[in-house]
């Protein structure tokens, strides 16, 4: 859109490089207090760096960001927690600095705060509307940044299990049976939460398309364009007189015009366009 455009001319300067960089690393700085002491873990992060509404409208505006000390993995045993929580921190540093690679550091910038303050303002919601304090994690936000991802790679290969291969694709079409699953049988936080994620993906996609493309006017400029751009058969001719039958072979001076009056395609040169006689119907 046009908007976003000028937007981020304005504002290109101050968009974060690497930003994925610095999520992961918040991401394993929480991964590490999970590993070494999880109790601990729990009560700082529950008490003072999630998401909730309450605490957020009463000043503690920090929970917007320090939320993010929330790995992508977690299992019910370190090891396995240590393991897998690695594997998705390069996993997800990966993916994030493809996009980037893509779009640029202000979009992807601006793609991720927008999850980030859509988090936020469901927990708000929850907690205005419902009243609950929901605790939303970094889940659905990662998930929408591997949607984007396999929007843009279809056919990117994971290794399942690290054994099956599988194309990025199905692995989405498979996150979203998931996300239906949650959305039907799941909490009123999970709907929120996975409302808010996948309207992040699909805002941002339609705020960057360029629609100028679909407008009528560039539609006929790029029909006509092929249309002139056409190679022709030697000795063929794109323009005839249908008066004289002259055509531009006759003279680089002549000039051509449709009449408008003229139910058809006849075309004059311009020394009959204001003399032939109008052809209708009846005739």
């Amino acid at each position: 859109m046009k908007f976003f455009n000028e937007f981020e001319r304005k504002f290109n300067q101050y968009a974060i490089p690497n930003l994925m960089y610095y999520i992961v690393i918040l991401y394993a700085v929480g991964l590490a207090v999970f590993v070494v002491n999880p109790v601990m873990y729990w009560s700082i992060y529950g008490n003072y760096l999630c998401l909730d509404g309450r605490a957020i409208l009463h000043g503690q505006i920090w929970r917007v960001v320090t939320f993010l000390i929330y790995p992508p993995s977690f299992g019910s045993f370190r090891f396995t927690t240590v393991f897998m929580g690695i594997i998705a921190l390069f996993m997800y540093h990966s993916l994030g600095q493809t996009l980037e690679n893509i779009w640029g550091s202000f979009r992807f910038n601006v793609f991720f705060f927008m999850g980030m303050l859509a988090q936020a303002l469901a927990c708000i919601l929850g907690y205005l509307v419902f009243r609950q304090n929901w605790m939303l994690t970094t889940g659905f936000l990662n998930s929408s940044i591997f949607l984007a991802f396999a929007m843009y790679f279809p056919d990117a290969q994971f290794l399942l299990f690290f054994v099956l291969p599988v194309k990025a694709k199905w692995l989405a079409v498979a996150e979203c049976a998931l996300y239906l699953y949650s959305f039907v049988f799941g909490s009123a936080a999970d709907r929120c939460e996975l409302v808010v994620s996948l309207a992040n993906v699909l805002v941002f996609f339609l705020m960057t398309r360029n629609y100028r493309k679909y407008a009528p006017k560039e539609i006929k400029r790029k029909r006509d364009f092929k249309k002139e751009a056409k190679i022709l058969p030697k000795g063929s001719t794109r323009h005839r007189c249908a008066v004289c039958g002259r055509t531009e072979l006759d003279g680089d001076e002549l000039e051509f015009r449709y009449c408008t009056k003229c139910e058809g395609d006849y075309e004059y040169c311009q020394d009959h366009l204001y003399t032939h006689k109008h052809v209708t119907k009846d005739e």
